[in-house]
């Protein structure tokens, strides 16, 4: 089933994401409350998983700002990971992810870029992706890094870091890798869940 955010059921929690989207912009005065932002993602969430939603992956291609996220803490008498309260990302520092399609028509091995900006600074990690439409779960695995200072590139190579070689990525379990289950895509923001359980939102770059 394509996504529908056009019933009763989509409402409340779209008005809520729509709210911060704009906020965060500076389109609106006041960002909802980090709980109130967090049932709101759970609620897409449910209700993604309820109505059975898929997104191809061309609804990501483009540049999105993170917005807000969630980590995960342990609980020692459960042995399990639960969702941390949550943070707006600060306007100081700007965190972008890029989805973009190949080029070339014989080829199906798209990309993503996490970019950080801080100052002067920026970091970029790109590398490759797989995705998959019936599940929504876009696994990735960074593999080259880049950092410039005041505009000027002063690192670009290779990370051993990566945890397999590109031709080999294809060929990996997306159990195995990194990975978002996006629960939530429309034209000005998209939603996610980690492969630690912590959630992400982000908005699209203006």
């Amino acid at each position: 089933m394509t996504a529908n955010l056009t019933s009763k059921a989509t409402f409340d929690f779209v008005s809520v994401l729509s709210q911060a989207a704009a906020a965060y912009r500076g389109e609106r005065d006041t960002l909802p409350s980090a709980e109130i932002l967090v049932n709101a993602l759970l609620q897409a969430e449910k209700s993604a998983k309820q109505e059975g939603l898929t997104y191809p992956f061309e609804s990501l291609l483009g540049k999105w700002q993170l917005c807000f996220a969630t980590g995960t803490k342990k609980v020692r008498e459960r042995g399990t990971n639960v969702l941390g309260k949550g943070l707006y990302v600060p306007k100081f520092m700007r965190v972008n992810v890029s989805f973009n399609a190949t080029l070339a028509q014989d080829s199906d091995r798209d990309e993503i870029s996490n970019q950080v900006e801080f100052g002067p600074v920026l970091l970029n990690l790109t590398g490759p992706v797989q995705y998959l439409s019936k599940k929504n779960l876009l696994a990735f695995d960074f593999n080259q890094m880049l950092i410039s200072l005041f505009g000027r590139v002063v690192y670009n190579r290779p990370m051993r870091s990566g945890k397999v070689k590109t031709e080999d990525f294809y060929n990996q379990p997306v159990a195995k890798l990194p990975f978002f289950g996006f629960f939530l895509v429309t034209e000005d923001f998209i939603a996610a869940r980690g492969r630690g359980g912590g959630l992400a939102f982000w908005i699209r770059e203006t």
